[in-house]
């Protein structure tokens, strides 16, 4: 059985709506009820997924793990689909995540004032951007993988959640938004959600 080291609200959900949507019994871990983290991942960051004794850490390659080892329907099989929904898969990690922690760093490292508002709207501009892209894309099709929901998909309704934590605007397009709408209503994710509240 997995074990999954999470944080309320963090990209560690996304994991585990994926060990969900795969029918994987996991055990699910706060990551502060552990008295030395740092332990589990060197770097303190969540997701960790402990696999059989081996802790995979950064959370786009523990659901790329995930996905070559159980049957599933989030990631295709031919060779040009496949490459399609890792390329969205890396977006979503690898530059909507990162544009979203510059506000995190930003609203925690600088004082409150008029110097801090501008570089929060400057970055939450950026990060709007990132969803005008999301937008365009989702012109002809529901999801970033097409007509099913993908790990991307996922992982963007997660980072969506995260624009709450700043007194800026982050704009999401109607498109987008059903998109996000849709992914929070799958059952996988509603449940994910219960559990992170009932374990923190």
């Amino acid at each position: 059985m997995y074990k999954l080291y999470f944080s309320p609200g963090a990209c560690s959900l996304a994991v585990q709506v994926v060990l969900r949507e795969l029918g994987q019994p996991f055990e699910l871990v706060h990551k502060a009820s552990v008295a030395d983290y740092q332990q589990i991942n060197a770097v303190g960051a969540v997701p960790a997924l402990e696999v059989d004794g081996t802790v995979l850490t950064e959370g786009a390659a523990i659901m790329l793990y995930l996905l070559d080892k159980h049957a599933n329907d989030l990631l295709p099989a031919e060779a040009s689909a496949r490459q399609q929904a890792i390329q969205q898969l890396m977006f979503a990690n690898a530059t909507v995540h990162p544009a979203y922690s510059k506000l995190f760093f930003l609203n925690n490292q600088l004082a409150d004032g008029a110097v801090k508002q501008q570089l929060l709207q400057v970055a939450a501009a950026q990060v709007s951007k990132l969803w005008q892209l999301v937008e365009t894309r989702l012109q002809s099709q529901p999801y970033l993988g097409g007509q099913h929901y993908s790990v991307a998909d996922i992982l963007l309704a997660v980072y969506a959640g995260w624009g709450r934590f700043f007194a800026v605007a982050i704009e999401i397009g109607p498109r987008g938004q059903a998109m996000i709408d849709k992914v929070r209503a799958l059952p996988a994710y509603q449940a994910a959600v219960a559990a992170e509240q009932q374990a923190a």
